[in-house]
């Protein structure tokens, strides 16, 4: 045995040496070919044991073609993205599954880019597949990272096709059970702090609070679009009081938004909830930051990351996952309501 294999540190040179054969003949066996004779199959595979050979595995994507990365891709500005909660616990979720994996992930946060350096990127075969969060009608480059690669989906896509895989909760109903929530407490106006309409979510939770209204026979109240962010929240909250037809509840479509809000009813002497409900979205470290508490529905960032890794790595494992996968949310009582 050669001082490199007592090192550990054997070549594939020094493995073709040992078996007799050629340098590609044993990066062939390696690599899993079928193109090699059962003797130099044989041959390798000895040498290999012997030499305790440990192949090289950037050696090994470049001759299978897989990097062993995956890009996780999300069309928001850096404010958004390190400021709301659930894109920490969906990456933390995602991270936990992959790291018992081989495949390490890369973040691409593409709101000052068209799209254009980012779908350059994954499609010049850096990466095996892409995560994407937090989708808007606008991200039409996402579509061209799409025909390139396999992609799985946080939440709905907004062109939802029959071969797109995404992971969601069930958005419609945790705003149906969060407006019916506020309807069985007795109230009877309520308006709507809603995400922007250019996003599943915030069209799903919108629809779900229309739903529950509909179903009691009440008229809907009036909706301000938040955009999902603390300031929006505050500045959709200020038009609503301007208003002049201030509602009784509100359900708020993400506990940042209803973490603004609550600061200008605080800051207008309005009290929350003996004036006015207030009903989140998310159950994030945000819900019980603020005072009061507040109620919200929990929807489980934290295991949506998982199974979104999960499902492309079965998909980059050549195995077929299911395309959709729906996960519940529930209602967290606290003192907003």
């Amino acid at each position: 045995m050669t001082t490199d294999a007592l090192r550990g540190t054997v070549t594939i040179e020094e493995v073709a040496v040992a078996a007799g054969v050629s340098r590609s003949t044993v990066s062939r066996v390696v690599n899993g070919s079928t193109a090699v004779s059962p003797e130099a199959l044989e041959a390798v595979t000895r040498a290999i044991s012997e030499l305790n050979y440990v192949p090289n595995r950037a050696a090994r994507s470049l001759a299978s073609r897989q990097t062993h990365a995956i890009a996780l891709i999300v069309p928001e500005d850096t404010t958004r993205f390190f400021g709301d909660p659930f894109f920490a616990a969906i990456v933390s979720g995602i991270n936990a599954r992959l790291s018992r994996s081989d495949y390490v992930l890369n973040l691409f946060i593409a709101s000052d880019d068209p799209g254009d350096k980012t779908t350059s990127y994954v499609r010049s075969g850096a990466v095996d597949g892409a995560f994407v969060v937090s989708h808007h009608t606008s991200d039409t480059f996402i579509d061209r990272i799409a025909s390139a690669v396999p992609v799985v989906y946080g939440g709905r896509p907004v062109r939802e096709r029959e071969r797109d895989y995404y992971v969601d909760v069930d958005n419609v109903r945790g705003g149906h059970d969060a407006t019916t929530y506020l309807i069985e407490r007795g109230h009877r106006n309520i308006a709507s702090i809603t995400g922007p309409v250019t996003m599943p979510a915030g069209i799903d939770r919108l629809q779900g609070y229309r739903d529950a209204l509909r179903a009691w026979d009440l008229p809907e109240g009036m909706v301000v679009d938040g955009n999902f962010t603390a300031d929006g929240g505050a500045d959709a909250m200020r038009r609503i009081l301007e208003s002049g037809e201030r509602p009784d509840a509100i359900f708020v479509a993400s506990d940042l938004m209803a973490q603004g809000a609550l600061a200008v009813l605080g800051a207008a002497g309005v009290r929350v909830p003996e004036d006015m409900a207030i009903i989140g979205f998310d159950d994030s470290p945000v819900a019980t930051s603020v005072e009061p508490q507040l109620t919200t529905m929990r929807q489980p960032s934290f295991a949506q990351g998982e199974r979104m890794a999960s499902v492309l790595l079965d998909l980059l494992a050549g195995r077929h996952p299911r395309h959709v996968t729906i996960l519940e949310t529930e209602l967290v009582v606290r003192h907003s309501v």
